[in-house]
C-alpha cells in the first residue's frame, strides 16, 4: 500500500497579499511542490520558518478538524494567518483518509474535550488509551493518545510532539512511527527539532531554513550537528 498523500502544490500566484504572514515568508513563494514519498515524513527549520504553520494548513486542507478551544482578544490581528489552507492542492492516492492532528500547545484543550465527552459517554476513552487523560500526567496522557491513535489507518499531522515528552518517551514514540508506518496503513507528517525523532531510518527530512524547501540527510540537520558537537565538547 502506498502513502495517502503523494504530493503537495502552493499557488503564490493565487495568495491574496505579499506582505502579511505567512505568505510574505519566501519559503512560501519560492516553494512549488513538497513529494512525500515515505510514510514518515519531517519538516525542520528555526523558530519562524514556517514549518509549523504548512503543517497546520495540510490538516486543514485535508479535512482534519484540529480541536482548540476559541482564542480571545488579541492586540494584533493577521486575518491572513491562518488561510494558506485555501492556496495549496493535495494529491491524494486513493482519495481522502481520516486522521488527526497533534500539536504541543493546544493538547491540553484536547484533554478537557475528551473529559467532557467521557463524562455523559465514558466509552469515548476505548479510543484513547481507555482511561481519562486528565489523570494522568501531561507526557503520559500524549504516549496514551499516540498508541491509541495512531494505530488506526489514516493521515497525522504532529507538531513538536516532543514537547513535553522524555527521552525515553521520544524513543517509544519511535517505535510507534515504526511499526505503524511500516505497516504502510500510516502516513506521519512531523515538524519536530527532536535529533531523536529525526534517527528515524525511513524518513524524509525537509529543511524550511532554504528556499525553496529542501530534502536534507539526518547528519545535515542543524540538531544532529548541535547535539553531537554538544555531547563531543562536554567534559564528563
Amino acid at each position: 500500500m502506498s502513502n495517502h498523500i503523494n504530493r503537495v502544490t502552493l499557488h503564490p500566484e493565487k495568495y491574496p497579499s505579499g506582505s502579511h504572514y505567512p505568505f510574505s515568508l519566501p519559503v512560501f513563494n519560492q516553494t512549488k511542490q513538497i513529494l512525500f514519498e515515505f510514510p514518515v515524513t519531517f519538516f525542520v527549520g528555526e523558530n519562524g520558518t514556517g514549518k509549523s504553520t504548512f503543517l497546520e494548513a495540510l490538516a486543514i486542507a485535508s479535512n482534519i478538524h484540529i480541536w482548540r478551544k476559541c482564542e480571545g482578544a488579541r492586540y494584533q490581528f493577521n486575518q491572513y494567518e491562518k488561510q494558506l489552507y485555501k492556496y495549496i492542492s493535495i494529491e491524494w492516492v486513493n482519495g481522502k483518509v481520516p486522521g488527526s492532528y497533534f500539536g504541543s500547545e493546544i493538547f491540553n484543550d484536547f484533554r478537557r474535550i475528551l473529559d467532557s465527552w467521557a463524562s455523559s459517554d465514558p466509552g469515548q476513552l476505548k479510543y484513547f488509551g481507555g482511561k481519562s487523560l486528565i489523570t494522568q500526567s501531561h507526557g503520559q496522557s500524549i504516549m496514551s493518545y499516540f498508541r491509541s491513535c495512531y494505530s488506526r489507518r489514516g493521515i497525522y499531522f504532529l507538531d513538536e510532539p516532543e514537547t513535553a515528552l522524555s527521552p525515553k518517551s521520544q524513543l517509544q514514540l519511535l517505535d510507534i512511527l515504526r511499526e505503524n508506518g511500516k505497516a504502510r496503513h500510516a502516513q506521519f507528517i512531523i515538524a519536530t527539532h527532536s535529533p531523536i525523532l529525526l534517527a528515524y531510518e525511513d524518513a524524509k527530512i525537509y529543511s524550511f531554513d532554504y528556499s525553496p524547501v529542501s530534502a536534507i540527510e539526518y547528519q545535515e540537520t542543524e540538531h544532529y550537528k548541535i547535539y553531537k558537537r554538544f555531547l563531543l565538547e562536554t567534559k564528563v
